[in-house]
């Protein structure tokens, strides 16, 4: 899974993910690639910040400086607190019972937990639909 940074046309920037770069690429030329705000088409990637490593060398992606910055944290910070507020934590058990809505196994309904990279992967290659959930931290005086 890979998240860019792109912007539309009309200077609206925001992040998406994607399964892989060449998912990206293939979606781009079609076309079905669009400004969530906007609804353009005319969508490119932005200079990314880079990535910084942890202590057991993951990558974490950051960014800084976009002048909607407090706008946004703030709008993040609300779409944790409805999903925490309005979901049922599983655990992590995210992977499976996910699976069992995606399956129609068990009623629909708004789930959060915790998965690991190789399950994430699987749901993804399932087409399960789900998306990571956004943690601001607490800003720094």
């Amino acid at each position: 899974m890979i998240q860019y940074s792109l912007h539309c046309e009309k200077g609206h920037q925001f992040d998406a993910w994607f399964k892989s770069a060449a998912a990206y690429d293939e979606q781009h030329q079609r076309g079905i690639v669009t400004c969530p705000v906007c609804d353009s088409h005319a969508v490119d990637k932005s200079l990314m910040a880079p990535a910084v490593s942890r202590a057991n060398s993951e990558k974490v992606s950051l960014s800084i400086g976009h002048p909607e910055h407090a706008r946004i944290r703030e709008a993040l910070k609300a779409l944790h607190h409805k999903v925490t507020s309005e979901a049922d934590y599983v655990g992590d058990k995210f992977a499976e019972e996910a699976r069992k809505i995606h399956f129609g196994e068990v009623d629909p309904r708004g789930i959060y937990g915790e998965a690991s990279r190789e399950e994430v992967a699987a749901l993804i290659e399932d087409g399960v639909d789900f998306m990571p959930l956004p943690t601001v931290p607490d800003e720094h005086n």
